[in-house]
C-alpha cells in the first residue's frame, strides 16, 4: 500500500476556549446567554424576590459578544 502524502499546507484547527464554552450558551436565535452573579453566598440576606431574578440568564454584553463568539468558534 502506498504511503498518503502528509499535507503541511492545511492551517490548524482553533480550539474552542473551555472556560467560556461552560460559562456561555447560544440559545436557537444565535444570541449568547450567560448566567447571573450574586446566587453563591449570602443568600440568607437577599429577599425571595431578588434570588428568583438573579435565577435566569442574562445576555451577555453587546461589547463583549465578539470576543465570546471568537473563543467559542462561531
Amino acid at each position: 500500500m502506498p504511503k498518503k502524502a502528509k499535507n503541511h499546507s492545511k492551517t490548524p484547527k482553533n480550539k474552542t476556549h473551555s472556560g467560556i464554552a461552560k460559562r456561555v450558551k447560544t440559545t436557537g436565535s444565535g444570541k449568547l446567554m450567560r448566567q447571573q452573579a450574586g446566587l453563591r453566598h449570602r443568600l440568607e440576606v437577599k429577599s425571595s424576590k431578588e434570588t428568583r431574578d438573579l435565577s435566569h440568564d442574562a445576555p451577555v454584553a453587546a461589547a463583549d459578544v465578539p470576543r465570546v463568539k471568537r473563543m467559542l468558534g462561531i
